[in-house]
């Protein structure tokens, strides 16, 4: 399983943003400009994450984007399934899915089980502060492991 371009792409949008973000809305020109993404793609990916109820958007001449919570509050894992939607390695493992002939007798099933409670498990406890740079988050008087 890998995440696309429109998962990626979200995570640094959102970074960004949480980096900006303060009364003034942030552009979508302005993001582009400092991520180096497209314009066209990136206005695709904002209306995924502001439908997902992420972010909040402001119109007008001065308009832009708003995170709808602190970086500390939002997490990856509400991002990636905004954009890339259930991140489950095999269906079987998907409440309400449909049954499978082999459920109890397939080897892999424990292992797909497995795999999808540890993506949600990192994705879940990582928030959008942790992803920002070092000097954002000593900024903002947190500590950041070393990876």
């Amino acid at each position: 399983m890998m995440i696309s371009t429109k998962g990626r792409y979200a995570l640094r949008i959102m970074v960004d943003l949480a980096q900006h973000d303060g009364m003034e809305p942030v552009s979508v020109r302005e993001i582009a400009q400092r991520q180096d993404i497209s314009g066209k793609y990136m206005e695709q990916i904002i209306g995924v994450l502001s439908r997902a109820g992420l972010l909040r958007s402001v119109r007008g001449a001065q308009g832009g984007y708003h995170l709808t919570m602190t970086p500390d509050e939002m997490t990856v894992g509400m991002i990636l399934r905004a954009t890339e939607g259930d991140l489950a390695p095999a269906e079987c493992v998907l409440d309400g899915a449909q049954h499978c002939d082999r459920r109890g007798a397939c080897p892999s099933r424990t292992v797909f089980a497995k795999v999808y409670s540890a993506i949600n498990s990192v994705i879940d406890s990582v928030t959008l502060r942790e992803l920002m740079p070092e000097e954002e988050n000593a900024a903002a008087g947190l500590q950041t492991e070393k990876a």
